[in-house]
């Protein structure tokens, strides 16, 4: 593994949800009706910084609203909660109050994020309402059938709703806990290689630490490790193949470092393999689904001419594979990752 410096388009353009993938959304019960739209909540006045515990700013801001559209807000955002968690069961939101929003004006899709606290208990939970953009529908969605992660999502004409995903993130894990004796370093290092080879396979780019999440659950003798990509902003749009390569990225180096300290050569082919055998498990049981996902992206625009041109090329140079320079969209680049995968397992 290597550390580089990697370049990323910081003005990606959001593309909007074509005819075929919308149709694919309502096929697979993604797509719903909701009270209010990401829009709705942009009529802020003004907004404070939100700091955190330290002091330190964390680039989202609280929006401050005029108290009678607050309140149709508020109301709005309960039953959308309940559309995402239960079809839309109200019930479920019965003592349920919205606690704040939060905006994050520095990522792609401008997000949202909602806090909503159960008065009974303080239970708290959060989500996101986002800007609809195409390309990051095509993340989740191969999220769900690549990786061995669920996601929940729903989808409403230019609004894109998105469950909270739990865990410490990336960055603040290598910082404070990354070196904790009670974890097996060679856990982590694992799980890192395998993180590796799914964003290489599903072009999910961009993963730099704090755009996933450490997820640690105890076992009866040790803990595991799980990474989950929390940002799906850059799938499939860049050219250049070491965006979607976390293990190029310098806020990753302490992953990283962690490989090579407790891995060789031997074991990191091994793990790489062990994912590749997952994913292939994975399609094979979402054979249709995939091939619907496909289809749906043949009249959607993803990325550019060039982007197309660069990436194809890079990759055919990475994989020493000539069908890569007969593709001519960032699909058929994954859909010939996934059948490489799949020959090779097959060996």
């Amino acid at each position: 593994m290597d550390i580089d410096d990697v370049k990323i388009s910081r003005k990606k353009p959001i593309f909007s949800v074509g005819a075929g993938l919308l149709k694919y959304l309502k096929m697979y019960q993604r797509e719903a009706k909701l009270p209010i739209s990401y829009y709705d909540l942009l009529h802020f006045q003004e907004t404070v910084p939100v700091m955190d515990k330290y002091g330190n700013d964390t680039f989202w801001e609280t929006p401050l609203y005029p108290p009678h559209l607050q309140d149709q807000l508020y109301e709005g955002l309960k039953v959308v909660y309940a559309v995402l968690k239960a079809s839309g069961n109200t019930r479920i939101v019965q003592h349920k109050i919205i606690d704040r929003i939060e905006y994050c004006a520095f990522g792609n899709t401008k997000p949202f994020r909602i806090r909503i606290v159960n008065r009974l208990n303080d239970v708290y939970d959060y989500f996101y309402i986002k800007q609809a953009d195409a390309s990051r529908i095509y993340g989740l969605e191969l999220e769900e059938i690549l990786s061995p992660n669920q996601v929940n999502y729903v989808y409403d004409r230019d609004t894109l709703v998105e469950e909270h995903i739990v865990g410490i993130p990336g960055d603040v894990f290598s910082k404070g806990r990354i070196e904790n004796p009670d974890y097996n370093q060679t856990r982590i290092a694992k799980e890192f290689v395998k993180f590796n080879e799914r964003c290489i396979i599903s072009l999910l780019g961009d993963m730099r630490a704090y755009n996933f999440v450490m997820q640690i659950t105890p076992d009866f003798d040790d803990f595991q490790f799980r990474i989950r990509a929390i940002d799906f902003d850059q799938q499939f749009y860049e050219g250049n193949p070491k965006v979607y390569m976390p293990q190029f990225f310098k806020e990753n180096f302490p992953y990283v470092k962690l490989c090579m300290e407790h891995l060789n050569d031997r074991t990191v082919l091994q793990y790489q393999q062990e994912e590749r055998s997952s994913i292939v498990h994975r399609v094979r049981s979402e054979r249709h689904r995939i091939k619907d996902l496909r289809d749906a992206s043949q009249t959607q625009q993803l990325s550019t001419a060039e982007n197309i041109m660069q990436l194809r090329e890079g990759y055919g140079g990475y994989y020493n594979n000539d069908n890569y320079y007969r593709c001519k969209s960032m699909t058929d680049i994954v859909e010939l990752n996934v059948k490489n995968v799949i020959r090779q397992v097959q060996l």
